[in-house]
């Protein structure tokens, strides 16, 4: 997949259309860097926390002796289209045909409401790296950009029988407790702390489960869109392929395979950058940040940028050594 990005690349940025690459000066929310923590201490007032990290030092394998440091860094982007293989978060190539019968759809039934079905695509998208700041920040993601997931070779992300099977704990949340339970999750999200005890709610967004593209009850693009951001990437933890950081970890990352919400900030990039205002929580009422983002004929689709919850031991000696100049 990397050869093909690497050959296409430069075709697609004379010819792709309804697609985009990111700008990083235009598209990109840089104050979601923030907040910031170190030793313990919010260093960015002017981005207040909800979450804290009372850890003055921090002890990792092999001896180091560190300060803890936390951050927000922009490593994956999701899109959502309805169009198979076509990826616009690379300026709109397409790949592949796009058959009939696997397009997304917007449909009415009447007395039933609204369904729609949507493809998703997901990158491994180092921004910092590629920006060459990796070094100025440190700790910062090393994997180089790449498509790490379509749903378009995934058989279950269009059965919902199948993926029972994939992920029978389904099973243990369609019940009217346990979705009545994410009534507070929506609330939370919506003060920007959704809570990771109800992994298997998506807040304001509907129903987390199934791990699939359908959407029974469509309120609208922005919302459905964002839920299925939600279900890859709680699918993608289900799979063991995810790893983020515990509260106390600084150190190396852990495998959740339930997904840790609080993890996770999301931007949306295409068809209207939100540059303004804070990322967005999982699960977060679209109603304000999703005013005026999607419009019909090529604004349909839509790319997030991931903001992931970065922790690392800080090793001062080191620091110091590369602020001097002096090579170790």
């Amino acid at each position: 997949m990397k050869l093909i990005l690497t050959l296409l690349l430069p075709v697609v940025s004379l010819f792709g259309q309804e697609g985009t690459f990111i700008n990083p000066i235009t598209d990109v929310c840089w104050s979601c860097l923030f907040p910031m923590h170190i030793a313990g201490a919010n260093v960015t007032p002017s981005h207040p926390s909800f979450s804290s990290h009372p850890q003055k030092f921090c002890h990792c394998p092999g001896g180091l002796i560190g300060l803890p440091w936390a951050f927000w860094e922009p490593s994956r982007l999701i899109e959502v289209t309805r169009t198979p293989y076509k990826f616009h978060g690379l300026g709109g190539l397409t790949l592949g045909n796009c058959d009939v019968k696997k397009k997304g759809m917007v449909t009415s039934s009447q007395g039933r409401g609204r369904s729609s079905f949507y493809h998703v695509h997901y990158y491994l998208y180092p921004l910092l790296k590629i920006l060459d700041l990796s070094k100025d920040l440190i700790c910062t993601e090393t994997f180089d950009l790449d498509i790490a997931y379509m749903s378009e070779l995934d058989p279950f992300w269009g059965d919902e029988k199948w993926t029972a099977i994939l992920h029978p704990e389904v099973l243990l949340y369609a019940n009217p407790l346990a979705q009545s339970a994410c009534i507070f999750d929506g609330l939370s999200a919506t003060f920007n702390k959704p809570l990771d005890k109800l992994y298997w709610c998506a807040g304001c967004h509907g129903s987390l489960y199934p791990f699939i593209g359908h959407i029974t009850h469509h309120i609208g693009s922005i919302q459905s869109s964002s839920l299925l951001v939600h279900r890859l990437l709680a699918k993608l933890h289900a799979l063991g392929t995810l790893k983020g950081y515990a509260p106390d970890n600084f150190c190396e990352k852990e495998r959740f395979l339930h997904i840790k919400k609080s993890l996770y900030k999301t931007q949306l990039i295409y068809p209207v950058a939100q540059t303004k205002g804070p990322c967005n929580p999982l699960g977060k009422s679209d109603v304000l940040w999703g005013a005026g983002k999607t419009y019909p004929y090529g604004g349909e689709d839509f790319v997030y940028l991931i903001w992931t919850k970065r922790q690392c031991c800080l090793d001062p000696a080191k620091i110091a050594l590369e602020l001097s100049g002096v090579t170790p």
